[in-house]
C-alpha cells in the first residue's frame, strides 16, 4: 500500500502527465486545422451556411401525420428567416414514410422565396422524376457509410446503393438539377459499432465522383465526439474538398455542438441543422434529434460567425411547430430566447 506522501506524488504525477497529453493534442488539433482552413480561403472564413433540414429530417419520423398545411407554412416561416436551404420533403414512398406521402402538395404549395434554396431527398429515379414535375429544382440522394445500415435501411450493399443512384444523377445533369450527397452513420451505426473513418471517406468520394456537389456527413446516431468527428474530417478531406463537406449531427449524447466547433475549426462551412431540434431517423434505433438550429446559430454568432439567420424570427418558427405538432421544444437557446421574448412583451403592454 502507498503511503500518503508517494500517493500524493503518484497523483501530480498522473495530472501533469495528463496535462501534457491534452496540450499536445490540442496542438495538434490546431495546427491541422489552421492547415485545412488555408486550403479553403475560397470560401469566406466568416459566413457558415446553415441547411435546415427541419420540415424533412425533422418531421419524417413525427408518428401523427403533419397536416399539409402545417408543413407549408412550416416552410414559409423558415423561408422569412434569413435561411438560404431549407429541406422542403422526402419523394419516397409513403408506404415507408407516411409523413412524406404529401410531397407533392407540399413542394406546390409552398411560397418560394428569392435566395431560398428547397432540395428535397429522391432516393430513386422515380422519385426524381416526380419531385421535378412539382418544381424541384435541386434534390439529394444518400448513402451509408456501414453496410449493415445500408442493408437495413434499402436491402443493398453500400456500392449497390450508391449505383442506384447513377439514373438519377445522370438525368439531374441533363437537366441542370443540383444534387446533393448524404452519407449516413459516418461515426456509428446502431448495427454494427463504430465506423471506420476510410470506409466514411469511401461513400464521400463516390458520390462526390458521381457528381454531388455537396457532401452531408451524418452523425445519425449522435455517438460522435470531438475526437471521432476530427478523425473522420481528416480521412474525408484526403479524398473531397472540405469546401464541399457540411456537417449534419444528431444530438443524442449531446455531442452536436462541440463536434460542429470541431468541423468549423477544420475548415467546414456548411452545417445541417433542424429548428426546435426536430427529428430522429425511423431507421436507426436510439437516434434522437437533429442539433437544433436555434443552438446553432446562437453559438456561431457568439464565435463571430455570420449566417444571415434572424435569430428571433427563428425562435418564432421554432415555437410555432412545437405547438403544432405537440412536442416540447427541443432547443435550449430558443427556449431561453422566447421567454426573454415573452417578458419584454409582457413588460410593454404593461406600459
Amino acid at each position: 500500500m502507498l503511503g500518503r506522501s508517494a500517493l500524493t506524488t503518484a497523483r501530480a504525477t498522473a495530472t501533469a502527465t495528463a496535462a501534457q497529453r491534452f496540450t499536445a493534442l490540442s496542438a495538434k488539433h490546431t495546427v491541422l486545422a489552421a492547415g485545412i482552413r488555408f486550403k479553403s480561403t475560397a470560401t469566406p472564413s466568416d459566413f457558415v451556411k446553415i441547411v435546415e433540414v427541419g420540415p424533412r429530417d425533422g418531421l419524417q419520423n413525427e408518428k401523427a401525420l403533419v397536416p399539409t398545411d402545417v408543413k407549408v407554412e412550416f416552410i414559409n416561416r423558415l423561408s422569412s428567416t434569413g435561411l438560404s436551404v431549407v429541406e422542403a420533403t422526402a419523394f419516397v414512398s409513403p408506404k415507408w414514410v407516411p409523413q412524406m406521402g404529401d410531397n407533392d402538395k407540399v413542394l406546390r404549395s409552398i411560397s418560394r422565396h428569392p435566395g431560398v434554396s428547397y432540395p428535397v431527398l429522391t432516393p430513386n429515379l422515380k422519385g426524381y422524376e416526380a419531385a421535378v414535375a412539382a418544381g424541384a429544382t435541386e434534390v439529394a440522394v444518400f448513402g451509408a457509410a456501414s453496410e449493415a445500415f445500408s442493408r437495413k435501411n434499402i436491402n443493398a450493399s453500400i456500392d449497390e446503393s450508391i449505383e442506384r443512384f447513377n439514373d438519377v444523377l445522370k438525368a439531374a445533369k441533363e437537366q441542370g438539377v443540383k444534387v446533393r450527397g448524404y452519407v449516413s452513420c459516418v461515426v456509428g451505426c446502431p448495427y454494427e459499432g463504430d465506423v471506420a473513418p476510410e470506409k466514411v471517406a469511401h461513400v464521400a468520394a463516390k458520390l462526390f465522383e458521381k457528381g454531388c456537389y455537396e457532401i452531408s456527413l451524418g452523425d445519425t446516431i449522435g455517438v460522435g465526439t470531438p475526437a471521432s468527428t476530427l478523425r473522420m474530417l481528416e480521412a474525408v478531406s484526403k479524398v473531397v474538398p472540405v469546401e464541399n463537406l457540411a456537417v449534419h449531427c444528431h444530438d443524442t449524447y449531446g455531442q452536436a455542438l462541440a463536434n460542429i466547433y470541431t468541423a468549423l475549426q477544420f475548415g467546414v462551412r456548411v452545417v445541417d441543422s433542424s429548428v426546435a431540434g426536430l427529428g430522429g431517423c425511423p431507421y436507426a434505433k436510439g437516434a434522437s434529434g437533429n442539433v437544433a438550429t436555434e443552438d446553432v446559430v446562437y453559438m456561431l454568432h457568439g464565435l463571430g460567425y455570420k449566417t444571415g439567420v434572424d435569430l428571433s424570427k427563428l425562435v418564432e418558427v421554432g415555437s410555432f411547430i412545437s405547438e403544432k405538432i405537440g412536442r416540447p421544444n427541443g432547443s435550449k437557446a430558443g427556449k431561453a430566447i422566447a421567454a426573454k421574448l415573452a417578458d419584454a412583451a409582457s413588460t410593454k403592454s404593461k406600459l
